[in-house]
């Protein structure tokens, strides 16, 4: 009879769970006097006490006895709520019937359905202009990391990118003094640090760095500029109401919000939080004093050359600026969107929106023209290549090489894709400027820079402040 192999035994000075899946021992390092790891601490009992999973975040375990002492501490419970939280104060549409129940793929549309949704979309934009102008410019504040060899190809790009909107704020004449420059979809907060590079001898500027997620690798907080205030926001803009914000409830700045590739809704609920929700409000509070503020406006706009006189020309208005580098719009949500009055004023609904938006992908996917060219180096060089930060998977699932195969050529798509684009931005436009906005649409970088490249600028509007009366 053959010997029975002994039992195996973890190593010494490692976790003694056996890892069912990969016939070994963990290899994690209990602590001393422990035989397992954190990981598999609840298979331990010491001196009859029991760790559990956290009923929080089952990643971590806890001693059974000690549960509720761990629940008031514990880092994944529910954290108070900020003062400037207010739920959906910035989501728009509550009428749930207006929400279509069912979404159909556009894959699984026949080709007659397709041939009338292009129908569509081709009469809704007549009469609406698509030719963007170019106003591609730069800005002195980014040169030195411009001409840096150091930076690498797609550090270049980004740099390129935040130089031309830094230079379309400084022509707008956004970049001055007493301002609070809002940067939604903060991420590291890199737009806001070169804004304060360029206002490095300005007085009185503050920033407020809007982000949901929790992110690694800041910049905002390596500013030491007595001048201007870093402040994050952790938040989704959905939440945000800005009246609440104390730095802005205290000091009563004008505000500048600004962004790059903000995801689909995520502009239409900073423009939500901007426009309506702070603008709306700041208005209503100063109702007394507005014929003087458009006396003042009024005597600026004939000489607006200056810094100064933009500077006091934003103090009429409680948003001085808005400008938004726009980008993946097949994230849009006709819940979130704020022109959806535009949209049915041509005959459109939520239907032909879900699809326009799904649809509006086919500008900066990088189809194929055929399956067969269809390879591992192209997949790879488009992975790598200029398409922006965030767009292309949505892109690969609606417009693979098989979808809708034989019904449009690429060129069709993409022309049809830049369309739906261009649809739901003019919406974005109108809504703007039916509160008192100018509002533009303009190229901002070369489209080899990134395939998002369409940047959204308004400011007050003179013409639609009253003159005063004598």
């Amino acid at each position: 009879m053959a010997a029975l192999e002994p039992e195996p035994e973890p190593e010494p000075g490692r976790c003694a769970y056996f890892v069912e899946r990969k016939k070994r021992f963990c290899k994690m390092a209990p602590a001393p006097g422990r035989r397992f790891c954190g990981e598999h601490g609840q298979q331990e009992e010491e001196n009859g006490r029991k760790r559990i999973p956290c009923p929080l975040d089952p990643k971590h375990t806890v001693y059974e006895d000690q549960l509720q002492k761990h629940l008031k501490k514990c880092n994944s419970r529910e954290k108070p709520k900020p003062v400037y939280f207010v739920q959906d104060i910035n989501a728009g549409l509550q009428d749930v019937a207006e929400i279509p129940e069912k979404r159909v793929p556009l894959s699984s549309l026949s080709k007659e359905e397709l041939e009338n949704l292009i129908i569509k979309l081709k009469k809704a934009s007549n009469g609406v202009e698509f030719h963007l102008k170019e106003q591609i410019l730069s800005h002195q504040a980014l040169q030195e990391a411009l001409n840096d060899p150091k930076n690498g190809e797609s550090a270049f790009k980004h740099l390129k990118q935040q130089a031309s909107i830094l230079g379309n704020m400084e022509k707008l004449h956004l970049l001055g003094p007493g301002r609070c420059f809002i940067e939604f979809g903060a991420g590291r907060g890199k737009l806001s640090h070169w804004v304060d590079v360029a206002l490095q001898n300005v007085e009185d500027v503050q920033f407020l760095l809007v982000e949901r997620a929790t992110t690694r690798f800041k910049v905002d907080g390596k500013h030491q500029r007595r001048d201007s205030t870093f402040e994050r926001l952790q938040v989704d803009i959905q939440h945000l109401c800005l009246n609440k914000v104390p730095i802005l409830e205290k000091k009563k700045l004008p505000v500048v919000g600004m962004g790059k590739h903000l995801c689909g809704a995520a502009t239409d609920l900073a423009l939500r939080c901007l426009v309506e929700s702070y603008a709306a409000c700041c208005d209503a509070q100063n109702e007394e004093p507005a014929p003087k503020r458009s006396r003042t406006h009024q005597a600026e706009v004939a000489s607006n050359n200056s810094a100064d006189n933009e500077s006091s020309k934003a103090d009429c208005k409680p948003v001085a600026g808005i400008v938004i580098a726009l980008c993946c719009h097949h994230k849009c949500d006709w819940t979130h969107y704020v022109g959806r009055e535009f949209f049915k004023s041509v005959g459109l609904g939520p239907v032909e929106f879900h699809c326009f938006q799904r649809m509006s992908s086919w500008a900066t996917c990088g189809m194929r023209e055929t399956t067969n060219k269809a390879s591992a180096s192209e997949a790879s060089e488009e992975q790598t290549g200029d398409t922006g930060e965030h767009e292309q998977a949505f892109s690969k699932i609606e417009s693979g090489p098989d979808t809708l195969q034989g019904i449009l050529t690429v060129e069709e798509r993409k022309e049809i894709g830049s369309l739906c684009k261009r649809l739901i931005d003019h919406g974005r436009i109108e809504y703007l400027q039916q509160r008192g906005y100018k509002a533009v649409l303009q190229y901002y970088i070369e489209s080899a820079v990134s395939l998002e490249n369409v940047l959204l600028t308004a400011v007050p509007s003179p013409s639609l402040i009253p003159e005063p009366t004598t």
